[in-house]
C-alpha cells in the first residue's frame, strides 16, 4: 500500500511539474509577443533590442561579438546577423581595431541611443501592464522563484 501512495504522489508531482513548465512557457510566449508588438513599429526584433541595450550599457566603450553573445538573453541568436541588421538601420557601427586587425569593435550610434530613448518607455509601459495584476510582494516572490529555477 505504501508503494501505491508513493506512485500516486510521484505522479501528482510530475503533473504539477509539467503544469509549471507549461505555465512558464506559455507566459514567456505571451510576454515575448507583447514586447514584439511594441517593437514592430520600430522594425526591430527583441534580439536586436537586446543588442542595443547591451551596447548602451558599454557607455561609449567598444565591445565585440563574443561579449554581446555572452550577454544575450537568447543564446541561440546569430549575433553577427543581428549586428549587421542594426548597422543597416544606422543604430550600430563596427570598426576594425587599430591595435589588433583581427579584433572588431562594435559601438552604438547616436541614432541607436535616440531610438532606445523612444522605445524604452513603451517597453516599460508594456512590462508594467503585463505584470500589474500582481502585487509588489508577489512580483518579488515570482522573481525569486524563477531565479531559483534557473540555478
Amino acid at each position: 500500500m505504501k508503494e501505491l501512495e508513493d506512485i500516486i504522489k510521484t505522479k501528482s508531482e510530475i503533473t504539477l511539474a509539467k503544469k509549471t513548465v507549461l505555465n512558464v512557457s506559455l507566459t514567456s510566449v505571451n510576454f515575448k509577443d507583447a514586447i514584439s508588438n511594441v517593437l514592430k513599429p520600430f522594425d526591430i526584433s527583441i534580439e536586436q533590442f537586446n543588442v542595443l541595450r547591451i551596447l548602451r550599457g558599454q557607455h561609449g566603450k567598444p565591445t565585440n561579438l563574443q561579449d554581446i553573445q555572452d550577454r544575450m538573453v537568447s543564446k541561440m541568436s546569430n549575433t553577427t546577423r543581428l549586428v549587421d541588421k542594426l548597422i543597416i538601420k544606422g543604430f550600430v557601427e563596427r570598426f576594425i581595431c587599430e591595435d589588433n586587425r583581427r579584433k572588431v569593435e562594435i559601438f552604438i550610434t547616436k541614432q541607436g541611443l535616440e531610438a532606445l530613448n523612444i522605445i524604452d518607455p513603451k517597453v516599460l509601459s508594456t512590462e508594467t501592464e503585463l505584470t500589474e495584476i500582481l502585487t509588489t510582494e508577489e512580483l518579488n516572490t515570482l522573481n525569486t522563484l524563477l531565479t531559483k529555477l534557473r540555478k
